[in-house]
């Protein structure tokens, strides 16, 4: 995989349900197993610093007078 600050979102997401795949076929060996977990965590780690960047751009928008507002993503409840 190349330098991770260069791998874009969609790319590590590519990457890490490769590695799910891999593992739940369950014939990997202990070792090369170790090896995918770890790397998945790292891409994971990867994912929700890029989404808690793009949240944290997202919170502020330009209003139509270009002063900034506070906008905060409505959840919906489940």
């Amino acid at each position: 995989m190349t330098e991770k600050k260069d791998v874009t979102f969609e790319e590590a997401m590519k990457d890490l349900e490769n590695i799910v795949e891999k593992l739940e076929e369950g014939d990997v060996p202990l070792e090369e197993a170790i090896s995918f977990y770890k790397e998945g965590m790292k891409l994971s780690k990867l994912c929700h610093d890029k989404l808690s960047h793009v949240e944290a751009e997202m919170e502020q928008i330009l209003k139509e007078n270009g002063e900034l507002e506070s906008f905060q993503v409505q959840e919906d409840e489940a």
